[in-house]
């Protein structure tokens, strides 16, 4: 059995699969072995077995290298108390003062975002990140659309919860 033309793949799907793992980490290097990781994959899953919707498999296979790569950064700042300069992160807005505060939100996000369970950190990203509908995440993570969206009530509490800490914590200071 002939496999897919690879070529195609990544010319079909490879924008998608860059943007998702982009949006989720804000850093290029990283996204970039994401979507190399993403595409190395599925090749070999696609050389195990049949792939239905290779462009849903690359998606979440981009967001589950990312979200894992959220963790790897949550758990290296927290063991070495380090904090990551994210102030070259892209924006289309030029004030300075708006930009560091955007710099400062995305970062929140990145960590709440690492703390979730992970499947509510898939749900949430492919449903806000990727545009993806409640029915195209319940056919990429092969679950029933009701369980994807507990899932998502369940992400945006949590995550309501976190940045809410992260807010009354910059109110202190």
């Amino acid at each position: 059995m002939p496999g897919p033309d690879w070529q195609t793949v990544i010319d079909e799907h490879g924008s998608r699969v860059w943007s998702t793992a982009y949006r989720l980490l804000g850093h290029e290097a990283d996204a970039s072995d994401c979507f190399q990781e993403a595409f190395v994959s599925a090749l070999e899953l696609s050389q195990r077995q049949k792939v239905r919707n290779m462009g849903a498999l690359l998606t979440r296979l981009a967001t589950l290298r990312a979200i894992d790569r959220l963790r790897q950064r949550k758990r290296l700042s927290q063991r070495f108390a380090k904090v990551e300069d994210l102030s070259d992160m892209p924006g289309s807005i030029p004030d300075p003062g708006r930009a560091a505060e955007n710099a400062e939100l995305g970062q929140a996000l990145r960590e709440a975002l690492a703390s979730l369970s992970a499947s509510q950190a898939q749900a949430f990203c492919l449903r806000y990140f990727s545009d993806m509908s409640v029915k195209q995440i319940s056919l990429a993570l092969d679950m029933p659309a009701g369980t994807v969206g507990v899932l998502l009530h369940r992400a945006r509490a949590r995550l309501r919860e976190l940045l809410g800490k992260q807010e009354d914590r910059a109110n202190e200071v």
